[in-house]
């Protein structure tokens, strides 16, 4: 599945985006963020505070308990302020 990256998450990681296959054992977008930041210096720099990180799932943001099912993309974001 195709994964995108923003703002600071993509400075961190330093890919805007990338195909992953995910195993099995990433059921929720809580598990995704924690997996991801287990891939390498720059993930676990970009995912230090995973909690914070919002996720999109084929364009509808969704909180970090909630399943992401097979979808054809998945965005993470830091967090987003109003203004």
């Amino acid at each position: 599945m195709l994964i995108r990256y923003f703002a600071w998450v993509r400075e961190r990681v330093g890919l805007a985006e990338e195909r992953l296959a995910l195993p099995e054992t990433v059921v929720t977008a809580g598990d995704l963020v924690g997996w991801l930041a287990e891939r390498g210096d720059a993930y676990a720099y970009a995912f230090e505070a995973g909690d914070t990180i919002r996720v999109a799932v084929d364009q509808l943001h969704i909180e970090q308990d909630e399943p992401i099912g097979r979808p054809r993309e998945i965005a993470l974001f830091p967090p987003m302020t109003g203004g």
